[in-house]
């Protein structure tokens, strides 16, 4: 599959704005690689500026492992060090300049942690990749989808999507396109059902079953790299159906140039993110 012309001609006089800004919001004391490896991601695709919002404590941990390129901003945290609701005045702020938000990756499950990711979704319009436990955060408050602004990419797992809306896992399996479909519509989303050939969808008129990818990616953190992927393709023009759609292909393409050298079983999420480039320049 070739990329569109868009993402690979740079004019020469362009300047990292072009390409946009991203701010994620992510990360939890348990699951504090899932910030990294998203935002790795995200560069490695293109994305211009990548800032990383993450509970205060945690940048702080994070700060001697970050790629330079990466940005941080440290956040109001609750007791367990998760990002607080508390902080979404500053979120605000950051999302004033952001050309794209992802939010989810590894943000663990509390209260107030939940009740933060509704609110910054019921109140930004910037183009948004959904993943993770804010998937989670949403289940039983799909009203939230129902009225949002701005172009949305939900990335459920079959477990997630059926959390998410309420239907059996069977019932997806055995249903995968119909429910992707009927979902994206109803809720006026695009829809990356990962998994074995995974599905992308708007619910209308267009729909993409990818066939890159092996099953050495089944590994922890492979979602946040796709994440990652999709948010700078997002950031870079691409409408929400044709990100997701090329990010989910690259992603696979990555993890089979990946698999090549270290074998599937042998292969880890960061694995993946280092052969984007390759994978980019196959699809030029």
């Amino acid at each position: 599959m070739r990329l569109p012309a868009r993402l690979l001609r740079r004019k020469p006089d362009s300047h990292k704005g072009d390409y946009g800004r991203i701010l994620i919001l992510a990360g939890s004391p348990r699951f504090s690689g899932a910030a990294l490896l998203c935002a790795r991601a995200a560069m490695r695709s293109g994305a211009g500026l990548v800032t990383l919002g993450l509970p205060k404590r945690l940048n702080l941990a994070l700060i001697r492992r970050k790629p330079e390129e990466i940005m941080t901003f440290p956040l109001p945290e609750t007791k367990e060090g998760t990002l607080s609701l508390s902080a979404f005045d500053r979120i605000s702020g950051i999302l004033e300049s952001a050309d794209v938000l992802i939010i989810g990756p590894g943000l663990g499950r509390n209260k107030s942690t939940d009740a933060l990711v509704r609110k910054v979704l019921k109140n930004t319009a910037v183009p948004k990749v959904v993943d993770a436990d804010a998937l989670n955060a949403l289940a039983k408050h799909l009203e939230i989808l129902k009225k949002h602004t701005g172009p949305a990419v939900l990335t459920p797992h079959h477990k997630e999507m059926s959390r998410l809306f309420d239907i059996g896992i069977d019932v997806i399996k055995n249903k995968r396109k119909l429910v992707a479909k009927t979902a994206a519509r109803y809720y006026n989303s695009i829809i990356v059902l990962k998994g074995h050939n995974s599905i992308v969808t708007d619910g209308l008129k267009r729909c993409y079953i990818n066939h890159s990818g092996n099953p050495g990616m089944a590994t922890a953190g492979s979602g946040d790299v796709l994440s990652g992927i999709i948010g700078a393709f997002l950031a870079q023009g691409l409408d929400g159906f044709d990100a997701a759609k090329y990010a989910t292909y690259i992603h696979g393409l990555a993890g089979d140039l990946a698999a090549r050298d270290k074998t599937q079983m042998g292969m880890v999420a960061s694995d993946i993110i280092e052969r984007i480039p390759d994978a980019l320049k196959k699809s030029s």
